[in-house]
């Protein structure tokens, strides 16, 4: 029987068809064969790379946790008798631990938003033009380029009872005042930590506000928006991301004012600079280890908390403006 020439020809392409399919799937079959080593080869390259530092990790931040978990819901590292809350109820009723907490609270609710605003005031001034921008700049910077006992030492010479503020004072017949032992304390702790972190915060924002695409900010002046629009609106916008690093790495600083204030006056200064970690240091010298190690979660705890809202507040303001 014969077929016609047509229908050869088509079992012929179909024939070649089905061989190229056929081709096609075990060469596709032999590179997932053979990329499977390859695969595997480079997950154990970067498993070895991250095991130095998940080790690390798991060694120094993981398992001290841990173990202040523990100290705190037992009654002493001897015994090992479990209390579970007895110790946060102690610390709760320590009346140091109170002082403390009600310090470090005040201190960083005063300090940590003037150093944000005031930072963010300092970028945008650099950014306009105003005569000894260099020397402004310097003023500010320096801090971070000489030792924390020089700087400390400086406030000693400016705020002692017989130190230069007072000698000031003294020529308007002002009488002096203990600086560093008085209510205004605080304030002159407050006004270190600025000097101290603003110089650093103001180059952040600098760099934020440089980043911000021009296209937008002169769309913005050609539809007649204020600079107090662009600002709100624009501006703030494209910089949420840095306000909030800049927020939280001024928080945790305020919580280590106690080297500062260390340096100043010891273990047990004027009683509005007594901080937690005054409170922290104290404990440990006691071998207090429940009573500290309670106090370090709650604070672990509150730092979480306020941490958390802080990127809530930022995804809220700056999602529309992240690309």
């Amino acid at each position: 029987m014969h077929f016609p020439k047509s229908r050869k020809k088509e079992g012929v392409l179909h024939g070649m068809e089905k061989k190229r399919k056929a081709a096609a799937l075990s060469e596709g079959k032999g590179r997932k064969i053979n990329g499977n080593p390859k695969k595997r080869r480079g997950r154990l390259i970067s498993t070895g790379y991250l095991l130095p530092s998940a080790i690390g990790v798991l060694l120094f931040f993981v398992l001290p946790f841990l173990i202040v978990v523990y100290y705190s819901v037992i009654d002493n590292p001897i015994s090992n008798q479990f209390v579970f809350f007895d110790n946060f109820v102690m610390v709760f009723k320590n009346a140091a631990f109170i002082q403390a907490a009600k310090n470090t609270f005040t201190f960083s609710i005063s300090a940590v938003p003037l150093a944000v605003v005031l930072s963010l005031f300092l970028a945008m001034m650099l950014e306009s033009k105003i005569p000894y921008k260099s020397q402004f700049r310097t003023f500010f910077l320096s801090p971070m380029m000489v030792p924390i006992a020089s700087v400390v030492l400086i406030w000693q010479v400016l705020f002692h009872f017989n130190g230069m503020l007072n000698e000031v004072r003294s020529i308007f017949d002002l009488e002096k005042i203990d600086w560093l032992n008085s209510s205004y304390a605080q304030v002159v702790i407050i006004i270190l930590f600025l000097w101290k972190n603003l110089g650093y915060n103001m180059i952040l924002f600098m760099a934020a506000l440089s980043s911000i695409p021009k296209d937008i900010l002169e769309v913005a002046v050609l539809e007649s928006a204020t600079p107090f629009q662009i600002f709100i609106h624009i501006k703030l916008r494209y910089i949420s991301s840095t306000i909030l690093f800049v927020t939280i790495m001024s928080l945790i600083n305020s919580f280590k004012v106690f080297r500062e204030i260390y340096l100043l006056k010891g273990d047990y200064p004027y009683d509005t600079m007594y901080m937690l970690q005054h409170f922290m240091n104290n404990t440990f010298s006691r071998l207090d280890y429940q009573k500290m190690s309670a106090a370090a979660i709650m604070m672990a705890i509150v730092m979480v908390i306020i941490i958390g809202i802080l990127f809530l507040t930022e995804n809220y303001f700056g999602k529309d403006v992240e690309g």
